[in-house]
């Protein structure tokens, strides 16, 4: 007779196996088309992680098809030394929430969001004005200590160059219990469907194909190491300090562990302590 935790196993790992053989036919389907945009634009994108219409940067979900859902090395994948720190001792707070926070800040002011990692500190200085609901939300889940001890789960080295971070379950399937309104997808930063160097935006479950998933964002953000070409589906709220972009380069040098251009970072980046202020 099968136990019921051995059932638990089989089910999470036929779920595994599912999101696996998903992963592998997006990234066939994202070959072929990048293959097309890469001769039309005179430049190269690698389809495994082309996110024309493949909804990489999803976040914030736990029943939907996940990009950025568990991660399983390759055999092949070296992995890179790590160059972090050990993280500070502490947990990761289970906090959920039924509703977004009501908006408590000042849309006129500058917020800066300050990421003490193991890998050096990471400040963001975030735009009220332009995008206030998400500000808002990371203002209120920073205070609540909901992303202090948590890892940055996900780093992508080819076509898009993001660290995603935001996930207190470290899957790519956490959020906070809400979702917050897509915004600032005008901003004059994004041209050409290019989120720059320096960027801080918002993972969520936009799907391109059927035009569902708008609004979605929650918790998950990524930050942008390299320029990279996005279309304009993911609310752009920040830029990284100068500082902070030696901190994000370091980390991205040290690759990922699934040699397929998208996994888990091998540098151990974990978020000691998060803090809001007001500039």
């Amino acid at each position: 007779m099968v136990s019921q935790e051995q059932r638990r196993r089989q089910l999470a790992r036929e779920k595994f196996l599912r999101q696996q053989q998903r992963r592998t036919a997006a990234r066939r389907k994202a070959r072929v088309r990048n293959s097309v945009i890469a001769s039309v634009l005179g430049v190269i994108v690698i389809g495994s992680v082309g996110l024309y219409t493949t909804d990489v940067l999803k976040g914030d979900d736990d029943s939907k098809e996940n990009a950025s859902a568990e991660v399983t090395p390759s055999a092949s994948a070296s992995k890179a030394p790590d160059p972090c720190e050990k993280a500070a001792k502490g947990e990761v707070k289970e906090l959920t929430f039924k509703k977004e926070p009501e908006i408590t800040i000042d849309k006129s002011a500058t917020y800066t969001m300050a990421l003490q990692t193991t890998c050096g500190d990471i400040d963001i200085a975030m735009d009220a004005s332009k995008a206030p609901h998400t500000v808002n939300s990371f203002n209120f889940l920073v205070g609540k200590g909901y992303l202090d001890h948590t890892k940055c789960h996900r780093l992508t080295t080819s076509g898009i160059y993001v660290l995603q971070c935001g996930d207190p379950q470290g899957t790519g399937m956490g959020g906070p219990g809400y979702t917050i309104p897509d915004e600032n997808l005008k901003d004059k930063r994004l041209k050409g469907d290019v989120y720059p160097a320096g960027t801080v935006a918002m993972a969520n479950q936009y799907n391109a194909q059927t035009d569902e998933g708008r609004d979605s964002g929650g918790s998950q953000f990524f930050l942008v190491y390299q320029d990279s070409q996005l279309p304009a589906n993911y609310t752009p709220f920040g830029t990284i300090s100068d500082s902070g972009m030696k901190v994000l380069k370091k980390i991205a040098e040290a690759g990922e562990n699934s040699g397929m251009g998208d996994g888990a970072p091998n540098a151990t980046v974990v978020i000691d302590k998060a803090t809001v202020s007001k500039s």
